[in-house]
């Protein structure tokens, strides 16, 4: 008696793996994903969007950021115009309360369930920890939404402040795979970075963690990137698409093709199963409005609406009508809580 031959097709492989027991893939299985010809990607792309409707329902996350302190940064992240050591255009600026409240109070009016209060800073100061403390209280008392932060890296004690205040998740990219991240910033290492997301973790706030694809890695890097995150378990992961920025490093690298950064997308999916998958920064460069639509059918179940850092994004209009299009709910701020 034969056996039945065994199926090696990664497609096959992940339907029964991913699909049906939740597990997700290896980065070896990572990889051979990435390495699939244009010719499977439309495949691809229906089956990360049957895993994330399994594992995470048809429930779009919507949120808003903005930047509390902008420009001036002391690190050099090579792809971030936000760095005071760049010749960038992008100059050190303070908001203040009332603007960010009015920004909480316009997001809302979205849909979106989550604002994110950013700043440009390798960690927070004992000033920009009074700012948000008195901006996470002011938006809370005049805005029905979940305040995140992203604020760099952090001390035990500042985990602490910012839980206390209520800080629903904290934000702070791992950026890239742990061997590609000397490429892309070396005033800082990419475990300072793990260590402040491993306490936010223990502290009790959601953990936010993704990065920029397009910034020079390897498909190997990209896998390794995936199998890393699936380690730290984020509750969301933002992906982002290297957006060249004047001035900067990387102010001369090709945008990342279509093609590879859906393939990207789906395969992020079937590595994390069950994680908020967001399309961050430079999608609209790297992949339009048909590649928008491509990616939420293929795995993405969470959008940032509106402008970004330092660049612009699609209006909300334009994502919320995509998401209605598609009949995506967006998900209710009253469900989160």
């Amino acid at each position: 008696m034969t056996q039945a031959p065994v199926d090696t097709d990664v497609l096959a492989i992940a339907r029964e793996q991913v699909l049906e027991r939740g597990e997700g893939l290896t980065q070896e299985q990572t990889l051979e994903v990435l390495r699939l010809g244009d010719d499977r990607l439309e495949e691809l792309l229906a089956l990360a969007h049957e895993v994330r409707m399994k594992w995470c329902g048809p429930e779009v996350e919507v949120e808003g950021i903005i930047s509390l302190k902008t420009g001036g940064c002391p690190e050099d992240c090579h792809f971030c115009s936000q760095s005071g050591l760049f010749q960038s255009p992008v100059r050190a600026a303070w908001l203040d309360i009332p603007s960010l409240v009015e920004a909480a109070k316009q997001t809302a009016k979205t849909g979106a369930t989550e604002f994110c209060i950013v700043a440009a800073v390798r960690g927070p100061d004992e000033r920009l920890m009074a700012q948000v403390a008195a901006g996470v209280e002011a938006i809370r008392n005049e805005v029905d939404i979940q305040v995140a932060c992203s604020l760099g890296m952090l001390t035990q004690e500042q985990v602490d402040q910012l839980a206390a205040m209520g800080v629903h998740r904290y934000n702070h990219n791992l950026e890239t795979a742990k061997s590609h991240f000397p490429q892309v910033v070396t005033t800082h290492t990419w475990e300072e970075r793990w260590d402040t997301l491993r306490m936010v973790r223990e502290a009790g706030m959601e953990v936010c963690c993704g990065g920029i694809l397009g910034m020079g890695e390897t498909l190997e890097q990209r896998a390794e990137f995936a199998a890393q995150l699936a380690e730290l378990e984020p509750d969301e992961v933002p992906l982002n698409f290297l957006n060249p920025r004047p001035g900067t490093p990387f102010g001369d690298l090709e945008v990342l093709p279509a093609a590879d950064a859906l393939r990207a997308v789906a395969a992020f999916r079937l590595a994390l199963p069950r994680t908020i998958l967001r399309f961050a920064g430079g999608r609209e460069i790297t992949l339009g409005d048909l590649g928008a639509k491509q990616g939420i059918l293929g795995g993405i179940n969470a959008v940032i609406v509106g402008n970004y850092l330092t660049t612009l994004g699609r209006p909300a209009e334009a994502d919320l009508d995509l998401l209605g299009e598609l009949k995506m709910p967006i998900k209710a701020l009253n469900e989160t809580l």
